[in-house]
């Protein structure tokens, strides 16, 4: 369905930090046809160790709804400044040393990534965007962006996110960070520098991402009697290292370490007044999407931005799945939006 392009920008991109990357590359997916007014466009918004193609991790939503249809809309997704599926990141090649990057990749923000989504834009001629919709780190760009140009986006459904990103996560990524910077490859310049690291830093993460109630359905051991006792691998121990190497075996640690500093850097207020002046000026019809049970995105920080967003509706999704819940409960997420047709004027039926 989707298809994969390349966009090369051979102008220097500076930014937010005053870092100037001689040229910038952006992979993404597409699938449809522009129309002639270039405005039929859905964008998806990738999560912080995702990719840009989004039949790889919300395949079910893709095929539940009847907006997501190739024939109506122009679908596209981009993989984010920084990471390692294509665009621009710390294993591109620095054009001054001829060799990656590595730790002189710069420290990047949201709007470093919003500036980028930018330059593909304008370069696809896209005049308006129909729906902007992504969680978790790509909720908050979508919220960036729907700041920076507010007459860009018609509707946006950030889902698990936030407007600032909170102390509790901070903590959560700056555990991760030190998991790497404690492996000592990582000050090697090296594409596989920190993988051990890099597989802790996911072990953590994963505690932020699903719930107790999750980890007791799933990763219960039954008990066996008349066993000694003695040192065994319990479920929850074994998932721990599968999820870590599974994460070791696709992603970079140079990547995860700038991508979990752009989440932390995330404040739509900053330089605008505060996060209530800064929502306030988004034009976007706008549904807000909660995870019940997420511990690392709390419900408390969307109703935040609902109550700061013009006419911004807010909804909860039950389920026990914690953050994971927004990749998890499609079909309630499908549902949500078929229940806000009227809103998105998208959900027409395929024709």
């Amino acid at each position: 369905m989707f298809q994969s392009h390349l966009f090369r920008s051979e102008h220097a991109f500076v930014t937010e930090s005053g870092f100037e990357l001689a040229e910038l590359n952006l992979t993404y997916h597409c699938a449809g046809q522009l129309n002639e007014a270039r405005n039929n466009v859905i964008w998806f918004f990738h999560a912080l160790t995702g990719n840009s193609d989004p039949s790889d991790w919300w395949d079910t939503l893709l095929k539940q709804n009847p907006a997501f249809n190739t024939q109506t809309y122009f679908l596209i997704c981009v993989n984010i400044l920084g990471s390692c599926y294509g665009s621009t990141g710390p294993l591109s090649i620095h054009p001054k040393l001829n060799r990656p990057y590595y730790q002189q990749f710069p420290i990047l923000t949201n709007r470093d990534v919003v500036k980028a989504f930018q330059l593909l834009k304008n370069a696809l001629g896209i005049t308006q965007i129909e729906l902007g919709i992504g969680g978790s780190l790509g909720g908050q760009q979508l919220i960036e962006w729907a700041i920076t140009e507010p007459d860009l986006f018609t509707s946006i459904v950030p889902i698990a996110t936030n407007a600032q990103h909170s102390p509790w996560g901070i903590a959560f990524n700056t555990s991760q960070r030190w998991a790497i910077d404690n492996d000592p490859t990582f000050k090697s310049a090296s594409d596989t520098a920190g993988l051990e690291g890099l597989k802790l830093a996911r072990s953590i993460a994963l505690l932020s991402y699903r719930t107790p109630d999750i980890y007791n359905l799933s990763q219960f051991d039954l008990h066996e009697p008349d066993q000694p006792i003695t040192a065994k691998t319990f479920k929850a121990s074994s998932y721990q290292y599968y999820q870590g190497q599974k994460l070791a075996n696709r992603f970079n640690a140079w990547s995860y370490y700038r991508l979990t500093q752009m989440m932390d850097l995330h404040d739509v207020g900053r330089g605008r007044d505060g996060i209530r002046s800064a929502l306030s000026s988004i034009k976007a019809k706008t549904i807000v999407v909660s995870i019940s049970s997420d511990w690392l995105f709390p419900v408390a920080d969307q109703m935040l931005m609902a109550e700061y967003i013009p006419n911004a509706i807010h909804e909860v999704i039950q389920s026990d799945f914690g953050h994971d819940g927004f990749l998890v409960e499609t079909h309630e997420l499908n549902q949500l939006l078929l229940k806000h047709d009227c809103l998105l004027q998208i959900m027409s039926p395929i024709k």
